[in-house]
């Protein structure tokens, strides 16, 4: 392990990618222009296009961590074992951070020893909209924390967090099972769940740039994704009425029956991988779903 300088940020971004080389160099030339100055390492899940050959010609002095196959959300994983930082924001191939977030996030993390995961205030686009996720976080009936800043969640966007490293590690990071897709919600749980605060902090702010239109299959793996965590970590009476409600649907609905699909063929591995949250969490994640879960 470095040591790092005494002047270097204590914040490293990790950017997951796979074949979007264009995308990629503008969110660059964005992080690049931060006061903060922070350490940027891109885990490439093993591109195709000229996503290697762009990093080494045009940013040489991004760290560049080139996995041999496909990790999805697990490239953030590894890149985040890669740095030595204390804190690590996370970054899409289409988001950046605003200049001086992560010099908050840094301080809020250094305040407050339990806090284990930021989510930030996300703005889209252009013209900065804001994201509809920032007022579902911000009115979360979590309330705050005497030790924690902001408002509790159990739920954030990837591409618009800060973690503490460790903390994020000594969770297990994002889950191998869900690949890609509403894989936040189950690093959340499993954070709490270790006794972190994951909250939501307004003032830190990340832009959104994603493409107009969304990515193929992803509504059909969310839909995977959030049954694998009901049955990952969630009460079996629950799992298996999410199970039902999703096999009803599927009777009339493709998406439903894919994503029925995609659930059931990797059952076998999240019962092996299941590990129900604490009543303290579980109680929590009811309090979050209102009072029809």
């Amino acid at each position: 392990m470095t040591t790092q300088h005494p002047d270097a940020s204590p914040v490293g971004i990790v950017i997951a990618t796979r074949n979007r080389s264009a995308e990629l160099a503008e969110a660059l030339s964005h992080l690049l222009t931060l006061p903060e100055r922070p350490e940027i390492l891109v885990a490439d899940n093993a591109s195709t296009d000229d996503t290697r050959a762009l990093l080494a010609r045009d940013f040489p002095q991004v760290r560049v961590l080139a996995l041999p196959f496909n990790h999805g959300a697990l490239a953030r994983n590894y890149g985040a074992r890669a740095l030595d930082t204390p804190y690590v924001a996370f970054s899409d191939d289409d988001s950046w951070w605003a200049p001086g977030a992560l010099s908050r996030a840094a301080r809020l993390f250094e305040r407050h020893p339990r806090l284990g995961l930021i989510a930030a205030r996300t703005l889209v686009g252009p013209a900065a909209d804001p994201d509809p996720l920032n007022e579902v976080l911000a009115a979360s009936p979590l309330g705050p924390a005497a030790d924690l800043p902001g408002t509790q969640v159990l739920g954030f966007l990837a591409c618009a967090s800060v973690v503490r490293r460790s903390a994020c590690l000594d969770a297990g990071g994002f889950h191998r099972l869900l690949f890609f897709g509403g894989e936040e919600t189950l690093l959340a749980y499993d954070m709490a769940a270790r006794g972190w605060g994951v909250t939501h902090c307004p003032d830190i702010i990340a832009h959104h740039h994603p493409a107009p239109s969304s990515r193929t299959g992803r509504p059909v793996v969310q839909r995977r994704n959030e049954l694998l965590t009901a049955w990952l970590r969630r009460p079996v009476p629950y799992a298996l009425a999410r199970t039902r409600a999703l096999a009803a649907e599927a009777r009339h609905d493709d998406h439903a029956r894919q994503a029925l699909r995609g659930t059931l063929a990797r059952l076998p591995a999240a019962l092996r991988a299941r590990r129900p949250l604490p009543p303290h969490v579980e109680r929590a994640a009811r309090l979050l779903e209102g009072p029809a879960a």
